[in-house]
């Protein structure tokens, strides 16, 4: 009989994992609420099912006869991993801490109570409420919903007009709880950092310094990814995330987790985390390719029962001086019909060109970006040594250009 393993969702940043599993051996199945969704073309079978309703995921994952249940770069998805993984008696990493690493209320109560550097934060089910908050508070916010992804339903509030204008638009985004999530705004660099969660420890990988749309400041434009900064202290970036994680009890998994460093007090206060590799390739490509840790393959042993390898844990020998970049393409504030894009050949050619996607094609019309959902598409370069890095952007930006009618 074959091994069917089910992953979920079928979005482009899972197809590193099922080929992976593929390669393996494993038949693969994936699960999504969507037809036509990119990694189906790599899997061996898909099938439409709400990756939400955990009930129906258990109920075929058993018609299946599923040996594992599986998911990577995707924090929806965790609940239902845990949930459907502990019913089918494979490992799992258990509802508690699923909730833990996907609702972000609870994150901040987690942080407060273990002395973690963290924002003011408050609970609101009602306009009246948030407004009544950040009245109190009479100070620069963040809104947001307590379980999304992808930036979706994120504002920066600086006053009680921009509550009532974008309550409705957050609380949408809360699955588990119709509520949203009102903190205090942290003024400073963003950054995120991977990390695995082994039986040898936590190991700590990829660290970025993001920059945001000038549009919107709560979503990632690019993301530079070194293992040391001049500036800003990454071993601190490191000892907090850690911190945090052990402390959490986590036995396995992957992290990805995002902070703002305030210079004040010179502190990284967590803004969240999720039991998950970063999302966009960061755990597919970026990781390994820096780091040399295959996180991947620790997780689909995990996930299947294997005896843990610890050949996968080995950090290149060089991987101090390796350098990456996402960096998403900006149409500024110019909508309209799309007549050319200049530069796919030159992507395709360029050896340190790891992945590169257009979300548009021409004749399509777009407009500015919102949030992760309608980016117009992006490029992934890793490089030997961060000269090398500055070179590959420059080469980009004067070969790779937007034409509309």
């Amino acid at each position: 009989m074959d091994k069917n393993v089910i992953v979920l969702p079928g979005t482009k940043w899972q197809i590193p994992l099922v080929k992976k599993l593929k390669s393996k051996g494993y038949r693969v199945v994936v699960f999504d609420y969507y037809d036509n969704q990119p990694a189906y073309e790599y899997a061996d079978e898909y099938y439409l099912v709400d990756i939400l309703d955990k009930e129906r995921v258990y109920k075929l994952a058993k018609e299946y006869s599923a040996v594992a249940v599986i998911s990577d770069e995707c924090d929806i998805a965790t609940p239902t991993i845990a949930w459907v993984s502990e019913k089918l008696g494979k490992p799992s990493i258990g509802c508690r801490m699923a909730e833990l690493y996907t609702n972000k209320y609870q994150m901040r109560v987690f942080a407060k109570e273990h002395g973690l550097p963290t924002p003011f934060f408050v609970k609101c089910y009602s306009v009246i409420e948030a407004v009544n908050e950040f009245n109190k508070f009479e100070r620069k916010m963040i809104m947001k919903p307590l379980d999304a992804n992808s930036s979706r339903g994120v504002f920066s509030i600086d006053n009680v007009e921009q509550i009532k204008e974008h309550f409705d638009e957050a609380i949408k985004y809360s699955k588990v709880e119709k509520c949203v999530l009102l903190e205090e705004y942290i003024d400073g660099e963003e950054f995120s950092i991977d990390g695995i969660m082994t039986p040898k420890g936590y190991y700590p990988m990829a660290i970025a310094h993001k920059r945001h749309y000038k549009n919107n400041e709560n979503l990632d434009q690019e993301l530079i990814f070194k293992y040391s900064d001049p500036v800003f202290d990454y071993d601190l970036l490191r000892k907090t995330n850690k911190r945090y994680v052990e402390e959490t009890g986590l036995k396995f998994g992957l992290t990805h987790a995002e902070y703002k460093y305030r210079r004040s007090d010179d502190q990284f206060y967590l803004i969240e985390i999720g039991a998950r590799g970063g999302g966009n390739y960061i755990s597919g490509i970026i990781n390994p390719c820096l780091t040399g840790i295959e996180s991947q393959e620790l997780l689909i042993d995990w996930c299947l029962g294997n005896q843990f390898e610890s050949r996968y844990l080995n950090y290149n020998k060089d991987y101090k001086e390796k350098c990456a970049i996402m960096h998403f393409f900006d149409i500024g504030d110019r909508t309209g019909v799309i007549k050319q894009i200049n530069g796919i050949g030159y992507l395709r050619k360029n050896s340190d060109i790891k992945s590169f996607f257009f979300a548009y094609s021409v004749g399509d019309k777009v407009e500015a970006v919102k949030d992760g959902g309608n980016r117009f598409g992006y490029y992934i370069a890793c490089c030997d040594s961060l000269e090398e890095l500055k070179k590959t952007q420059c080469e980009v930006k004067n070969n790779v250009s937007i034409e509309f009618e």
